[in-house]
């Protein structure tokens, strides 16, 4: 599939679009899963670490924007600008210390953006990580039967791309009742490209 138009000024990601047949969200299950591709979708999505002093000072060695907790706690519950927080982030990771105070000291701002931190256990490696949460998707049905997931971008290898989406599809498919006879059809779509079908 070439995806490629017109040359634009940021990373265009490439999106799988699937919609759903034979199913009822009323009445069947409402199923969510998560899966880790074997190669980065969106590698320009931005991490915050809320953390401990060692979890700061690492964050700050390899370029990762960090607030402890005298940096959160600056911002007062103000639901304001926990909500300008959220925005300013695709996801946070925290060290356990931390996460345990995060809805008192934010009140549930991050958990309604859908943005809770993930957990950064001491031992574990910072940067590895966030590549791992940066190769995670989710697919999740709720009322609707049309699901979307990053699977790539413009500027990766074809083969990587071919390789994301179909373990992407395949791990869909795992997740219905029926497998591949819940699927309708699917779509692969660059963010200001054409979407072209790529199962019927």
């Amino acid at each position: 599939v070439v995806l490629q138009g017109k040359k634009r000024k940021f990373t265009e990601t490439v999106e799988l679009q699937i919609s759903l047949k034979n199913y009822d969200p009323q009445r069947d299950k409402r199923f969510s899963g998560t899966f880790r591709l074997p190669s980065i979708p969106r590698p320009n999505v931005k991490c915050c670490m809320l953390g401990s002093a060692a979890h700061c000072e690492q964050a700050e060695r390899i370029g990762v924007d960090k607030m402890d907790v005298e940096d959160l706690k600056k911002l007062n519950k103000n639901k304001k600008l926990v909500k300008k927080l959220a925005k300013k982030y695709d996801f946070f990771l925290a060290s356990d210390n931390m996460i345990k105070q995060i809805p008192r000291l934010l009140g549930p701002g991050l958990t309604k953006a859908g943005k809770f931190p993930t957990l950064l256990a001491s031992g574990e490696d910072m940067q590895e990580k966030i590549d791992e949460v940066k190769s995670t998707i989710k697919f999740q049905l709720k009322k609707v039967l049309c699901l979307n997931v990053a699977v790539g971008n413009v500027n990766q290898d074809k083969k990587e791309i071919v390789v994301n989406t179909q373990l992407a599809a395949n791990f869909l498919a795992s997740l219905l009742k029926k497998q591949w006879q819940n699927i309708g059809c699917m779509y692969m779509k660059s963010s200001m490209g054409p979407s072209v079908q790529i199962y019927f």
